[in-house]
């Protein structure tokens, strides 16, 4: 981990203050300041404490935090204009990132500004084509109870195929962007593409009741709710860490992910300062404290996930390979119908 100067962490504890859910008016009169996102609870607590003290030390930079969630920043964006952007540097799930992007709120990047982006695997550069970088994957997996499995999963078909698991499934539902995934992927698996949504959703009619979650799955996991379902490595290492019986292994088919693009707002006035926090978060320092607060894996190719971290961390290096592209324009542009219909299997 990085040695932080202690006066300098401090003195950026100070200036940080509370948590600043940001009104646009406000915001826009931060002219100069460099304004970056992140989510609530763990998340900003890492970011005030550690993350951009560790910025602020190496950049001399000292940005205000905004805490939402995607669908927030979102409408903050919209209502501010893409000519007063409220934010310099947006991390956000690609879905969200994707809409954005189409609008003109955010600007190709330029990569003479970040040089790290060489040194990211594909599939932190391939979502966006140069438009933004992962700079946080969360692999979805198949995590399981060890103790509730006979046969522990090897493959997503083990979803339909194993009839120990009928009745003991659970997924992310619809709002939830792995439940969009899921849909995709038995479109992919069973039909001619991702694209192929009929088979997709005539694949999960299939799978008869399933516990369902907007975003927590492990306490059903931990109550014996459900023995398998898709799973964040880095959320089953949490709770195998706490004594729970628990696994998660990369499927045949590959994996899913939880990304987090980091995107430079177009016309913003701490277009430097931007540039250089997304340079950071990229670079080893940044990608190192990620991946022992997350247990994500690091999408930087020089950052090696040291022994005491292989098990929480498995997915690096060549298994960065085994990623599923995803279709999120498809997605949003079709979301109503998508809803309708999933949750006419499912339920709301």
């Amino acid at each position: 981990m990085i040695e932080l100067n202690r006066r300098r962490m401090l003195q950026a504890l100070v200036a940080l203050g509370g948590t600043s859910i940001l009104g646009v008016p406000a915001v826009h009169a931060q002219a100069q300041k460099l304004v970056i996102t992140t989510y609530g609870g763990s998340w900003e607590k890492f970011w005030r404490d550690i993350l951009i003290p560790a910025f602020t030390e190496e950049s001399g930079v000292d940005p205000q935090l905004d805490i939402g969630l995607g669908r927030v920043f979102t409408t903050n964006m919209r209502a501010a204009g893409a000519e007063n952007p409220p934010y310099g540097c947006v991390m956000t799930n690609e879905i969200y990132a994707t809409v954005l992007r189409d609008e003109g709120f955010f600007e190709k990047l330029d990569l003479s500004l970040v040089p790290n982006y060489a040194d990211l695997y594909p599939v932190a550069t391939k979502p966006s084509d140069g438009w933004a970088a992962v700079g946080l994957i969360s692999p979805i997996g198949i995590g399981y109870r060890t103790d509730m499995v006979s046969t522990p999963p090897t493959s997503w078909k083990d979803f339909w195929d194993d009839p120990e698991l009928k009745g003991r499934l659970g997924l992310y539902n619809i709002k939830n962007s792995a439940g969009k995934m899921f849909l995709m992927l038995a479109s992919k698996i069973y039909g001619s593409g991702i694209d192929d949504l009929e088979t997709g959703f005539a694949k999960l009619a299939e799978l008869g009741p399933v516990y369902q979650t907007d975003f927590n799955m492990s306490t059903a996991m931990a109550s014996g709710e459900i023995a398998v379902a898709p799973f964040d490595f880095g959320e089953i290492a949490r709770l195998r860490n706490q004594g729970l019986p628990v696994d998660c292994i990369i499927p045949e088919e590959g994996l899913m992910a939880w990304d987090q693009t980091f995107n430079i707002a177009a016309n913003t006035p701490a277009r430097a300062e931007a540039y250089a926090y997304l340079d950071f978060v990229l670079g080893p320092v940044g990608q190192d404290l990620l991946m022992r607060e997350f247990f994500v894996s690091p999408v930087n190719k020089t950052v090696v996930v040291p022994e005491d971290l292989q098990r929480d961390v498995p997915v690096s290096g060549a298994a960065m390979d085994q990623f599923i592209d995803w279709d999120w324009k498809l997605m949003n542009a079709n979301a109503e119908e998508i809803s309708r219909r999933w949750n006419e299997i499912f339920g709301a």
